[in-house]
C-alpha cells in the first residue's frame, strides 16, 4: 500500500440508502457521522472530495404514493429528497469542522447554490468538500448517471461507489457464501455479466471517457482511506 495517496481528486457516490443504516427509511443520524468522520481522514490527506448523493432513503417513504405517478414527477421528487440529504451531509461535515458546499442542478437558491462548474473546480482546489444535489436535473436520468457526468466534469482521477458490500461478486454474498469477490472488472465484463455495478448509461459513460470505479463498503471502518491509499480494498472496474 503507497505511503501517499494514490488519487488527488476523487467522486464518491453514496447511495441514499446506505444514509439509512438499520432503519426502514430516513437519514440515521450515527451513521451520518460515521460516513462524514471517514470523508474527513481522506480531506485531512489532501485528497478534494467530490460527492454525488442519492435519495431513495427519503423517497422509499413516498414511494407507495408515488406509484402511478407520472414518471417526470417521480423523479423530479426524487431529486428533491437528494437535496435534503445534501444539506443533512453538509450540516454533519459542519459539525465535524469540515468546510463543505452544496450545489444543486435544480434551481432552488434559498438553500443551496446553482450548479456551476468552475466554482466546483475552484472549491476543491481550494479544499473544500463539494457536494452534488438533484442528480443531473433531468428526468429519467439516475444518480449513478449524474455521478458519471459530474465526474468527468469535475476532472477526477476515479469514481468511488460506496455500497453495503465490499465489492462485485460473482452472485449476492448474502444468499450465496461461495460468491467470490472480483478484484479487477472490465466495463465490458460488467455490463454484459449485468453485474449492477452502477446503471447502464453511467458504465457506458465512464468506458467511453475511461473514468475508473471503485466499488466499496462505506460500512467498513477506514475502507475509504484505504482504497484512496491503494490497498486491495473492493472491486475496480476499469478499461
Amino acid at each position: 500500500m503507497s505511503q501517499a495517496p494514490v488519487y488527488k481528486r476523487i467522486l464518491l457516490k453514496l447511495s441514499g440508502e446506505a444514509l439509512m443504516g438499520d432503519d426502514s427509511y430516513g437519514i440515521n443520524r450515527t451513521v451520518i457521522e460515521r460516513m462524514v468522520a471517514e470523508i474527513g481522514e481522506v480531506v485531512k490527506l489532501g485528497v478534494q472530495v467530490a460527492i454525488v448523493i442519492g435519495g431513495g432513503n427519503i423517497f422509499r417513504g413516498v414511494a407507495p404514493a408515488a406509484a402511478g405517478m407520472d414518471r417526470a414527477t417521480a423523479d423530479y421528487m426524487g431529486m428533491l429528497a437528494t437535496v435534503m440529504n445534501a444539506l443533512a451531509l453538509q450540516d454533519a461535515m459542519r459539525q465535524q469542522g469540515i468546510v463543505s458546499r452544496v450545489q444543486s442542478a435544480l434551481n432552488i437558491e434559498q438553500v443551496a447554490e446553482p450548479y456551476i462548474r468552475g466554482k466546483a473546480m475552484r472549491y476543491l482546489e481550494e479544499g473544500k468538500v463539494v457536494i452534488f444535489g438533484a442528480g443531473t436535473g433531468n428526468p429519467f436520468f439516475t444518480t449513478d448517471t449524474a455521478a458519471a457526468l459530474r465526474g468527468m466534469e469535475m476532472n477526477v482521477d476515479v469514481m468511488l461507489k460506496a455500497t453495503k458490500v465490499d465489492g462485485v461478486y460473482t452472485d449476492d454474498p448474502k444468499t450465496h457464501p461461495d460468491a467470490m469477490r472480483y478484484q479487477r472488472l472490465t466495463f465490458d465484463e460488467a455490463i454484459v455479466k449485468n453485474l449492477k455495478v452502477m446503471d447502464a448509461t453511467a458504465l457506458t459513460l465512464c468506458r467511453d471517457q475511461k473514468l475508473n470505479i471503485k466499488v466499496f463498503s462505506i460500512f467498513k471502518e477506514g475502507a475509504l482511506q484505504r482504497v484512496v491509499m491503494g490497498a486491495d480494498e473492493g472491486t475496480l472496474v476499469t478499461c
